[in-house]
C-alpha cells in the first residue's frame, strides 16, 4: 500500500510518496531530477572500485602473460590457438573499468552496465578455466612441462576473475533490482504539481 504525505510551508510544499517495499528514491527539486537509492549505497560501500583495479591488473597481467607465452611455446596449445589470453584480457579489462567507473560516477546505468559485463566477464572465466584445464590436464598425461607452468600460471589469475566477477554481478544485481520508487517532489509556492 503505497503512502502519500504533504509537507507545506511559505517557501516549498513537499509531497512524498513511498511504497512500502521502497529502496529507490527520485527527488525533484526546483526541476532537478536526484536519485538515490539505498541499494546502490551497498554496492558504493562494498568497494566495486577497488575490485575493478584487480580485474584491470588481472586482464593486463594475462594479456602481457600471453603475448610472452605466445612467442616461447612453440607446439599447439588450445589455450593460445583459441586466444583466450587476449580476448578474455580485453573483457577483463573492461569489466573493471565499468566498476571503477560506477564507482567514480554513481550512476545507475553504470552500475546496470558494470553488472552486464562482469556477467559476460565470468562466463568468459569460466570457458577459460574449463580450457586451460583440460590443456593442464592433457599436458600432465604427456609431462610437458612448458604447458604446465604457462597453464597453471594463467589458473592462477583466472580463477581471482572468476571469483571477483561473480562477486561484483551479485552487488549490483542486488543494487539495481528494485522496482518500487520512493517519489519526493518539492514544488514552490504557487506552482501545481501534477
Amino acid at each position: 500500500m503505497e503512502t502519500t504525505e504533504v509537507i507545506s510551508n511559505d517557501k516549498a510544499t513537499v509531497i512524498i510518496q513511498i511504497s512500502p517495499q521502497a529502496e529507490y528514491g527520485v527527488v525533484y527539486v526546483d526541476g532537478q531530477t536526484i536519485h538515490h537509492n539505498a541499494a546502490l549505497e551497498g554496492f558504493f560501500k562494498s568497494r566495486p572500485k577497488a575490485m575493478g583495479i584487480v580485474q584491470i591488473m588481472i586482464g593486463v597481467t594475462l594479456f602481457l602473460l600471453g603475448v610472452l607465452l605466445t612467442f616461447h611455446v612453440y607446439s599447439p596449445n588450445i589455450v593460445f590457438n583459441i586466444g583466450i589470453t587476449y580476448w578474455g584480457s580485453f573483457i577483463y579489462i573492461t569489466a573493471g573499468s565499468l566498476s571503477v567507473a560506477a564507482q567514480n560516477k554513481r550512476q545507475p546505468c553504470l552500475v546496470k552496465a558494470s553488472l552486464g559485463m562482469n556477467v559476460f566477464s565470468a562466463v568468459t572465466a569460466g570457458l577459460a578455466i574449463i580450457v586451460m584445464g583440460v590443456q593442464f590436464a592433457m599436458s600432465l598425461q604427456f609431462n610437458e612441462q612448458e604447458y604446465l607452468r604457462s597453464d597453471g600460471i594463467m589458473l592462477v589469475f583466472t580463477i581471482p576473475q572468476f571469483i571477483i566477477s561473480i562477486y561484483i554481478s551479485a552487488i549490483a544485481c542486488k543494487a539495481t533490482c528494485n522496482i518500487h520508487p520512493i517519489v519526493v517532489n518539492v514544488t514552490k509556492p504557487g506552482e501545481r504539481f501534477c
